[in-house]
């Protein structure tokens, strides 16, 4: 049913809230607008229910950032109904460094709207969010974590108020998938960016790469265009096949971070040959195929995790998991600007899209 919105102009920002008759759900609206300050573009609220929940993300907004609009999605499924959700975006894909003062933001959001819960995604978060704010200042809080890259011992979990869903790339599923396409494949090499998930996907990497049906040849993590473009020669020497996750943010010429979809065209331009990605807007950007995981997967999970220990079940009865669902997503259009032929029973199942 069609609700009406009012809008509620401040100095830096404006946004909607449903008109109710609740005024606790506007109180605290207003508190995220007053704690912020300047920086409120980074925080947006849907609000329904009455569970306050704060999500601290480590990237950026959806619109910005695809992962997060995932995650989101996957949130907002099980919890917009029933909750009052304040989302907060750390931004640390394009300006890492910033990443700790955005953390004393989000825990002076936490403090000033004293939510039931919170959700904390990627690791970022829990590096500069939880560990140094939360576990230590011992709040007592439900935490949920998703899209958690690193084991989950690196951050102390679980404690005992901290699960959550752990992120693992389809990267076996992936390869095999590709060679189902481009039979000739025998070797793969990975891209990254230097950075807590990249060397996360390094570890993943390294502690399975011995089941990957295609040999691994090469691992880079790079921080800027010059260093892709160095590694290209080697790389097309070496590479029948490119696996790229967590490319997003490395600077270009001018020191600005790059989207993937940039990413992605470029290396495609030099490079040539398959590249393979980890999530759907990989292959939706231009990436031939993938297994992929989901952030709505992320989310979701996260956010029942959480409806579970704000309904009373034990932290310690909540056990850390991780990601398991994937779908073979297959790019028509680089398919067929490779020269690409599969045999029609590869399609079966898959998912096609074209270059958006």
């Amino acid at each position: 049913m069609a609700q009406h919105m009012e809008v509620v102009d401040f100095p830096f920002m404006s946004f909607c809230i449903e008109r109710k008759k609740d005024m606790r759900k506007i109180m605290f609206t207003l508190i995220s607008v007053l704690v912020m300050g300047i920086s409120i573009p980074t925080v947006s609220l849907a609000e329904s229910g009455e569970k306050k929940v704060l999500v601290v993300m480590s990237y950026e907004e959806p619109s910005v950032n695809p992962w997060c609009k995932e995650i989101k999605e996957g949130i907002d499924s099980v919890l917009a109904n029933t909750c009052e959700i304040a989302y907060f975006y750390m931004d640390t894909k394009i300006n890492f460094d910033g990443g700790p003062q955005k953390a004393e933001e989000a825990y002076s959001l936490y403090q000033r709207l004293r939510p039931d819960g919170i959700i904390t995604a990627d690791d970022n978060a829990q590096s500069m969010f939880v560990l140094p704010y939360l576990l230590k200042n011992k709040v007592r809080t439900p935490v949920m974590f998703c899209g958690v890259n690193a084991e989950a011992e690196k951050y102390g979990y679980p404690a005992s108020n901290v699960s959550g869903i752990l992120e693992r790339a389809h990267i076996r599923e992936s390869i095999a998938f590709a060679k189902q396409l481009v039979p000739s494949i025998n070797s793969v090499g990975f891209l990254a960016k230097n950075s807590p998930s990249g060397k996360a996907l390094l570890r993943q990497v390294e502690k399975e790469s011995n089941a990957y049906i295609a040999k691994l040849t090469t691992f880079k993590l790079l921080e800027t265009v010059k260093e892709l473009v160095a590694v290209m020669e080697e790389l097309k020497e070496k590479c029948d096949m490119l696996f790229i996750d967590s490319l997003e943010g490395i600077l270009d010429e001018k020191g600005d971070p790059l989207k993937n979809k940039q990413i992605i065209k470029m290396l495609m331009k030099i490079y040539g040959k398959p590249i393979i990605g980890a999530n759907q807007y990989h292959v939706e950007h231009g990436a031939l195929c993938a297994v992929v995981k989901t952030g709505q997967e992320q989310g979701r999970t996260a956010a029942e995790m959480l409806l579970k220990a704000l309904q009373g079940t034990p932290i310690s009865d909540i056990k850390i998991t991780q990601n398991y669902q994937g779908r073979r997503v297959i790019n028509v259009t680089t398919m067929k600007a490779l020269g690409i032929k599969p045999k029609p029973i590869v399609l079966v199942g898959a998912k096609l899209v074209r270059t958006n």
